[in-house]
């Protein structure tokens, strides 16, 4: 089973206010040692699979380059990532290969390097059409300079290109929203990706909004209810304009889903490289399913080699699993082939949540599937909450 491959690159020009990824802004110093580290990394990723016990996978038919801004760093250091990657994996020839942008990095250079290293794909970080939307949150881009950056993507060949929106930024209105939503129809893209404002503490932001303050213009935000109207005003636009909805936050024209983020939902074995990135390799072990791992979300503890927190995952818990990232996806769970990768006593566990969600109209069947509704999906997080501990609660009966 080919592996995906996951390189995160931790640098922006600016930290945006609602950002709560483990990203910053470092001199570009660092930016060479950081590469020198990730390459070190791949060289040693087969002896990295056998010390935590997954299974290595040399072959590669999907590969993410995200952060972070990869595209800010040295040309240079990026083609030494790619000949990184391919000196130590077998990437295949029709691999699909993402990088993702901010608006206004894209130089004639840094496009001729995307080229050479076999990109075809590229996700620009939009987040809102509107200038002013985009300058409240720290946004570095203008919608005119969005417009060109597709265009030298085209004009490069870089046809595959998906762009971000965000729903619920400070100042947002019902009609503002709608012209983010209907330029980026309007720019022919045949992939965007909807997400809700997040608010945590992990982000300024997000503090700042729990904390009831106004700094970061966190008293412009439009509530939890305006912002589910923003998503399900995006899904019917987008439906209306052949970029269909295949998983909560994600849309696409027929064929242009994204591969690589597919393997997430579906389980599939992937590796990371990088601050913060996460892996997911199948088990040597035959009392295991997988082994999840993930390196440190801290600069200096990455370079450092800080050890990586592993996580060893039964076969309930990947059952478990299965549920709240098989549901993100339209299509949803499969139950007939639950129960063949997990045993029919395993899946009859959770016939009880299944039945609860379906009489609240959270979740649908269809066939051998079952599915969110449109409502399930604005409430995700709570669905998905009821399928965790299941594997709990069946031993405590059995």
């Amino acid at each position: 089973m080919p592996l995906g491959i996951y390189i995160s690159v931790p640098f922006c020009k600016s930290k945006c206010s609602y950002c709560n990824f483990a990203t910053g802004v470092v001199s570009r110093t660092a930016y060479s040692k950081y590469v020198d580290r990730v390459c070190q990394d791949m060289a040693v990723a087969e002896a990295t699979a056998q010390a935590v016990g997954g299974k290595f996978e040399r072959s590669v038919d999907s590969v993410f380059l995200g952060g972070g801004t990869p595209t800010i760093l040295e040309p240079r250091d990026l083609e030494r990532m790619f000949r990184a990657l391919r000196e130590n994996f077998e990437v295949a020839p029709g691999a699909e290969i993402t990088v993702e942008c901010a608006p206004g990095t894209l130089t004639a250079e840094m496009l001729d390097v995307l080229v050479q290293c076999g990109v075809k794909r590229v996700s620009l970080g939009v987040q809102s059409w509107v200038d002013s939307e985009a300058a409240a949150v720290g946004r570095l881009h203008t919608r005119a300079r969005m417009l060109e950056d597709i265009a030298a993507l085209r004009t490069s060949g870089i046809l595959n290109i998906n762009v971000d929106l965000i729903a619920g930024l400070p100042h947002q209105t019902a009609e503002s929203w709608a012209y983010s939503v209907s330029e980026t129809v309007a720019c022919g893209v045949p992939h965007a990706s909807i997400y809700m404002l997040e608010v945590d503490e992990d982000s300024r932001l997000g503090r700042e909004l729990l904390a009831g303050g106004a700094k970061y213009h966190a008293h412009f935000v439009p509530d939890e209810d305006l912002s589910a109207e923003f998503y399900g005003a995006a899904c019917l636009r987008l439906e209306a304009a052949g970029i269909r909805q295949y998983e909560i936050s994600n849309f696409a024209c027929a064929g242009s889903e994204s591969r690589h983020n597919l393997k997430y939902w579906d389980r599939k074995p992937y590796f990371g490289f990088g601050v913060d990135a996460h892996s997911m390799l199948l088990s040597v072990r035959p009392d295991l399913a997988e082994v999840r791992f993930a390196g440190p979300d801290n600069l200096n503890s990455f370079v450092a080699s800080a050890p990586l927190g592993v996580t060893e995952i039964s076969s309930e818990a990947a059952m478990e699993e299965a549920f709240f990232l098989g549901l993100r996806l339209n299509r949803g769970v499969d139950l007939t082939a639950m129960a063949a990768e997990f045993g029919e006593p395993s899946a009859a566990a959770v016939k009880e949540v299944v039945d609860e969600l379906v009489e609240y109209a959270l979740l649908e069947r269809g066939d051998h599937h079952v599915r969110l509704t449109a409502q399930g999906r604005l409430l995700s997080n709570e669905v998905f909450e009821k399928f965790l501990g299941i594997a709990a609660v069946r031993s405590s009966r059995s």
